[in-house]
């Protein structure tokens, strides 16, 4: 393997924004943030909507998504919906 092209291989901790659950997984993830756990080391943070814990087909239970606040952030960002109205 060449030396210095490959991503740094390292333990991140992934924690669901929704549950709070933390997993511990290796992985290639950059982060700014930090977090010190129980044992005293401290990993990347990497915040993630839904896991294993959070998901509807893991948990058995109906989550509803807000995916139309997405949308409504695009059209925000691009002006879509005033390029329209200033066209009437």
């Amino acid at each position: 393997m060449k030396k210095d092209i490959h991503p740094k291989y390292r333990a991140v901790v992934f924690q669901d924004t929704s549950t709070g659950t933390q997993y511990i997984i290796n992985s290639t993830m950059r982060s700014k943030e930090n977090i010190k756990l129980d044992d005293g080391t401290e990993y990347p943070l990497v915040k993630v909507e839904i896991s294993a814990a959070s998901h509807p087909f893991y948990t058995g239970k109906m989550k509803f998504v807000d995916s139309a606040g997405r949308v409504e952030k695009f059209t925000k960002k691009y002006n879509w919906g005033k390029k329209e109205e200033a066209a009437k």
